[in-house]
């Protein structure tokens, strides 16, 4: 395949504070270097754009030295945290703005979709901004014509197409953008998270709508998103940004995992009652949580068919307190699996321990992550909320699965059915 994007040392500062470099000697001296082909001077000392920490430079680089390239037809999810720099590429590659270093070669048309309003005019028709993006585009009348009708179908908003996209609702707005950015002929598709935006009805709509374009068309499809479900279905391969740096570059499975495990890589803890920062607010407050087995010990290694205990144990501290107990199993890639809810009767002031049981040949062989929940109802509040990750493992003296079946057993959970003939 031919490459459409390739990326040099790309980088991106910006200053924070204020324009300019605050005194005019100083803007003098960077326009000098300018004109030499030097190195901005006040470049040298900026920092990589960490939210956490306050800094020492008022020069932040929230991209820094990317390079990569990008073939025709592949369909790649840009992830990472936020402020990790996706938003800033995007808008370099679709030339909303430019990069402080580096370059970025592009072959063929972008059609990019960054927030809602990006490219279209306010006091223009839902109509008129639909041939003026086409025109942006290098479209000619003929061909807006001729995907004109399938747009308005795909957007929803023919009874507003003539009025003026100021009194669209978000919604609408970006309905319209996404229909004028998918179905016009470009080559290359760019599209952050403003989906989030529309409902989920019409989120799945935009889905099928990109992989089509991506598989069926074999254009190029740049996809920020933060959940992970999506990008893994709709992308090949990944981009994991942090601090403006890429961390990987590679099959979106990997990148993925890679994502959700550095996010939760401090998460899984044992007893935590010395944390600096206790989890929890002035009703109760979460003291430990573990895995352990059923002489109450702790454990280290899960096999499908161990069945093993998650133990809570909490501080009431508020006198009149009934706290209901919760917890969620989704997988790593935030797929929901089940939910159970206890109400405990417990009221007293003091330490409490509570311990939930997963029976065995319940859980499939892969990485969980496992959220508490401490709430009271009517109405209900949420009083704290931690999760922990743990992986179960196929258990190698395991008679319960055909040895005639070879490969990863298909499904988030694999519970042990029984079978009987009739």
């Amino acid at each position: 395949m031919a490459t459409v994007i390739k990326v040099d040392n790309l980088s991106k500062a910006y200053q924070l504070g204020y324009f300019g470099t605050g005194t005019l000697s100083n803007d003098l001296k960077r326009s000098w270097a300018k004109l030499r082909g030097k190195e901005d001077p006040f470049l040298t000392v900026g920092e990589l754009n960490d939210r956490s920490t306050k800094g020492e430079s008022d020069i932040v680089w929230s991209l820094k030295d990317l390079n990569f390239e990008i073939e025709q037809g592949d369909a790649v999810g840009i992830i990472g945290r936020n402020g990790a720099g996706k938003s800033t590429l995007l808008k370099i590659l679709s030339r909303i703005t430019s990069p402080t270093t580096g370059s970025v070669k592009i072959k063929g048309r972008v059609s990019s979709l960054l927030e809602v309003g990006t490219g279209f005019h306010g006091e223009l028709s839902g109509r008129e901004n639909i041939y003026l993006n086409g025109a942006i585009l290098g479209m000619r009348k003929k061909e807006i014509d001729r995907r004109f009708d399938e747009i308005v179908a795909f957007s929803g908003v023919e009874r507003y197409i003539d009025t003026p996209v100021k009194r669209y609702s978000s919604g609408m707005y970006v309905r319209l953008a996404f229909a004028v950015a998918a179905h016009l002929e470009s080559e290359i598709l760019i599209v952050d998270e403003v989906l989030a935006v529309g409902d989920v009805e019409f989120q799945k709509k935009c889905l099928g709508k990109m992989n089509d374009v991506a598989h069926g068309q074999g254009r190029t499809v740049l996809f920020v998103s933060h959940n992970m479900l999506a990008v893994q279905k709709l992308c090949t391969k990944g981009l994991l940004l942090s601090q403006g740096l890429i961390c990987e570059n590679g099959a979106i499975e990997a990148i993925c995992n890679a994502y959700l495990s550095s996010d939760n890589k401090d998460i899984r803890r044992s007893f935590i009652e010395n944390s600096a920062e206790p989890i929890g607010d002035e009703s109760v407050k979460l003291l430990g949580l573990k895995l352990i087995d059923t002489d109450l010990n702790d454990i280290d290694d899960i096999y499908v068919t161990t069945h093993f205990g998650v133990l809570v144990e909490y501080e009431i501290i508020k006198e009149g307190y009934y706290p209901d107990l919760s917890f969620l199993i989704s997988s790593v890639n935030d797929e929901k699996i089940f939910h159970s809810i206890q109400e405990t009767n417990n009221y007293e002031k003091g330490k409490h321990q509570w311990v939930a049981w997963i029976p065995a040949n319940l859980l499939n062989d892969m990485e969980y992550l496992f959220t508490i929940g401490i709430t009271t109802a009517n109405p209900l509040k949420i009083h704290l909320q931690h999760t922990i990750t743990f992986e179960v493992f196929e258990d190698p003296e395991s008679v319960t699965r055909n040895n005639r079946y070879i490969g990863k057993i298909h499904g988030t959970v694999r519970p042990a059915i029984n079978w009987k003939k009739m």
